[in-house]
């Protein structure tokens, strides 16, 4: 026990750190307008003094990686760094006046949410840990609709520039953003090792049935953070075609998630989890669950 112990603890310090430092390696972008002696607003605005600086800072970063980590570490260490690029160059977006201070937000809410999946399972789970637990490759259709959030905000900043800068309606999608994210995250170290991002076929020896904290409030609050952080998102951009469109794709996806996990939940506990799934609601509009009894 106490060997697994240990090795836990170091396959947790040697990944886990390795991504922790990688993305406030890559954070540390924010930190460049105070090395040139000018405003935040330096990265967005036109010219290639703001430009020239992320380059620099893009490959130095890369050629310390590379130094620093042998070839397993460094592909964990590159994604970590790339979202903690991005986040830094969201908080550049966030502190200056530009029609793209939103924009900011949003980058910081989205690759936040992608290093901190990561770094949560390091903590809680570090036996599934992998290169997919930052959910870059989450599917085809996840990417395609960041895409087209990304578009649609773009088109609209153009055409109806006084659109994206409704602040108060973007301020309601950053609460979302940030309320949808800390429950997920609250849920996903309430569960410890029993949280998973594949639903997981066959009962493992330490598997148990959470019902306390987060679930005492509802049976699927990771799907619930992220639902709402999802949404929030797009209310935070005052994308309103990606409101509605993110709303109804977000809902019949966790809905037919939901009946898929509550097959195996009910395989793996039986009696109980009917129980505590008649006490306790999905946490999701309209989503009561599989309809079925032993």
């Amino acid at each position: 026990m106490a060997a697994a112990a240990a090795a836990r603890r170091g396959r947790l310090g040697r990944e886990g750190r390795a991504s922790l430092g990688s993305f406030l390696l890559g954070a540390s972008v924010a930190a460049l307008p105070l090395l040139l002696g000018s405003s935040p607003a330096l990265l967005a605005a036109p010219g290639l003094r703001g430009r020239l600086a992320l380059a620099l800072h893009v490959a130095g970063v890369n050629a310390a990686l590379l130094l620093l980590y042998p070839r397993p570490l460094y592909k964990i260490a590159v994604r970590a760094c790339f979202l903690g690029f991005a986040f830094g160059c969201g908080v550049l977006l966030s502190a200056g006046r530009s029609a793209w201070r939103h924009f900011g937000w949003y980058m910081c809410s989205l690759s936040l949410f992608h290093y901190s999946e990561y770094l949560v399972t390091a903590i809680n789970n570090p036996r599934s840990l992998s290169l997919d637990s930052f959910l870059l490759n989450h599917s085809f259709e996840y990417n395609l609709a960041a895409l087209s959030s990304w578009v649609e905000f773009t088109l609209e900043k153009l055409l109806f520039p006084e659109l994206k800068q409704i602040t108060w309606l973007s301020t309601v999608g950053l609460l979302m953003v940030i309320f949808g994210d800390c429950l997920r995250k609250a849920a996903m170290l309430t569960a410890g090792s029993n949280f998973n991002h594949i639903v997981q076929n066959e009962k493992s020896d330490t598997h148990t049935l959470v019902t306390s904290g987060v679930y005492g409030w509802f049976r699927h609050p990771s799907y619930v953070g992220w639902f709402y952080w999802s949404i929030g998102t797009q209310v935070l951009l005052c994308n309103p075609i990606c409101v509605v469109g993110y709303a109804l794709a977000s809902w019949r996806f966790f809905r037919e998630r939901i009946e898929e996990e509550e097959i195996t939940l009910i395989h793996f506990f039986g009696e109980e989890y009917l129980e505590y799934k008649r006490k306790v609601p999905s946490g999701l509009p309209f989503i009561k669950g599989v309809k079925l009894e032993l």
